[in-house]
C-alpha cells in the first residue's frame, strides 16, 4: 500500500487479506480502554461540582469513539472482529475478578474486603454490562458504515455522532434496566439511563476534532478509505 498517497475509495471486499500498519494498535486500544474502564472506573463513584456520576464515563465512551475509527477507516467485518474481542476480554476479565476475590486469603493479610469492594461484582451487573456493550457497540458500527455509504462519504461528523446516538441508546436502554430495575426506583432508573446517555454523546460531540486528526491519519498511513456497500453485517461472525 502506497502510505504517503491520498486514500483510495475501496469496497470491502476488496481488501479482505489486506495488511494495515496500525490496525493492531487501534485493536489494542480499544479491548485495553474497555477493560480498564470497566475495571477501574465502575468501581468508583465520583462528584464534581455537585453532581456525582460513575468514574467510568469518562473513559468507556473513548471505546465507542476507537469504534467508529475502526468502522470509518478499516470497515465493518474488522470492526466486528475488534468487537468480539472486545467481548471476550470482558467475560474473561470478569471470570477470573471472581476467581481472584473468591480465594481465601492468606493469614495476616488484610487487604480482602478492600479488593472485595473494588472487584467484587455482581452477577446482574456483569451480565447487563456484557449484553449492553455487545449489541451496542454493533449497532453503533452498522449505522456508521450504513451512513458511510448513503452519504457517500461526506460530513464525517454526522455519522459518528449519529451512529454514537443510536449504539450509546441501545447500551443505556439495555444496561441501566437490566442491572438496576427492581433496586432503584424506576424514575431514578429512566433518570440515570437518559443523563448518561446524554454525557456520552456530549463526549462524543467533544471529541470529533480528535476523531477527524485520527481518522485523516489512518487512512492516509493505511492509503484506503474503506466503504461497506456488499457487506455481511450479521454480528455472529468474526471473520475478514
Amino acid at each position: 500500500m502506497n502510505h504517503g498517497a491520498a486514500p483510495a475509495a475501496v469496497d470491502a471486499r476488496a481488501i479482505t487479506g489486506g495488511h494495515f500498519r496500525y490496525f493492531d494498535f487501534v485493536m489494542a486500544a480499544f479491548v485495553a480502554i474497555l477493560l480498564l474502564s470497566n475495571v477501574i472506573g465502575a468501581g468508583k463513584v465520583a462528584s464534581v461540582a455537585g453532581f456525582t456520576f460513575g468514574a467510568g464515563i469518562l473513559f468507556f465512551p473513548i471505546s465507542y469513539v476507537i469504534g467508529d475509527v475502526m468502522t470509518e477507516v478499516y470497515g465493518y467485518a474488522r470492526a466486528r472482529r475488534c468487537i468480539w474481542a472486545g467481548f471476550v476480554a470482558v467475560l474473561f476479565m470478569a471470570l477470573m475478578s471472581w476467581v481472584v476475590v473468591a480465594l481465601p486469603p492468606a493469614a495476616g493479610w488484610t487487604g480482602q474486603a478492600a479488593y472485595e469492594s473494588v472487584f467484587g461484582q455482581v452477577p446482574r451487573i456483569v451480565l447487563a454490562s456484557v449484553a449492553a456493550f455487545w449489541a451496542g457497540e454493533f449497532v453503533n458500527s452498522f449505522v456508521l458504515a450504513r451512513m458511510k455509504v448513503w452519504s457517500e462519504g461526506r460530513a464525517l461528523w454526522a455519522r459518528t455522532i449519529g451512529s454514537t446516538i443510536f449504539g450509546e441508546g441501545v447500551d443505556s436502554l439495555i444496561f441501566y434496566p437490566l442491572a438496576f430495575l427492581g433496586v432503584w426506583p424506576a424514575w431514578q432508573v429512566a433518570t440515570v439511563m437518559v443523563t448518561n446517555w446524554a454525557l456520552k454523546v456530549g463526549w462524543e460531540v467533544v471529541l470529533t476534532p480528535a476523531t477527524y486528526v485520527i481518522v485523516g491519519f489512518l487512512k492516509r498511513r493505511e492509503g484506503v478509505d474503506v466503504y461497506d456497500r456488499d457487506t455481511n453485517f450479521t454480528p455472529f461472525s468474526a471473520r475478514v
